[in-house]
């Protein structure tokens, strides 16, 4: 499971409606390993591609210090899809390196956005149930889960 606090979520799916038509990303920061996500750091898409994304090794970089700053490290990434599921590409399997990691996908395909995780070990991809506290809209299937709110900060824009 991943837990996404509201505020970190609304970004994140922000962030990537911005990016439109190109996909966009970012990483996620906690505890490597949980399942709690405490900061997200939107990047840019070195890429500037509607088709794949990269983030810039010093954009990496940025990021891994600035985790560390707060006592946490990156636990995970996530990217849009702008035409397809949130379900991993072949591309985005072999660039899926860290077994510990979180890989969510934010698929723009249709009206909502649809936001999906996965653990991906040795091209073997697992999803897992993405819990965001507090979204609940009426009549609206988010494809997340529910529960009480916890607290949660956006990491500092790069530059």
């Amino acid at each position: 499971m991943l837990r996404l606090p509201k505020d970190l979520y609304m970004e994140m799916v922000a962030h990537c409606l911005a990016g439109l038509p190109d996909e966009a990303c970012g990483l996620l920061v906690g505890s490597y390993g949980a399942d709690e996500v405490a900061h997200i750091f939107p990047t840019p898409n070195a890429a500037a591609s509607a088709m794949i994304y990269e983030i810039d090794p010093k954009d990496m970089l940025k990021v891994d210090r600035a985790a560390r700053e707060l006592g946490a490290d990156i636990m995970g990434v996530f990217h849009s899809h702008t035409h397809t599921d949130a379900y991993p590409s072949p591309t985005d399997v072999a660039q899926a390196t860290d077994p510990g990691w979180h890989y969510v996908l934010v698929s723009l395909r249709d009206t909502h956005p649809v936001v999906r995780s996965y653990g991906i070990v040795d091209a073997r991809i697992t999803e897992e149930s993405v819990e965001v506290p507090g979204l609940e809209v009426p009549g609206l299937d988010l494809d997340v889960g529910t529960g009480s709110a916890s607290p949660g900060r956006a990491g500092p824009a790069l530059s």
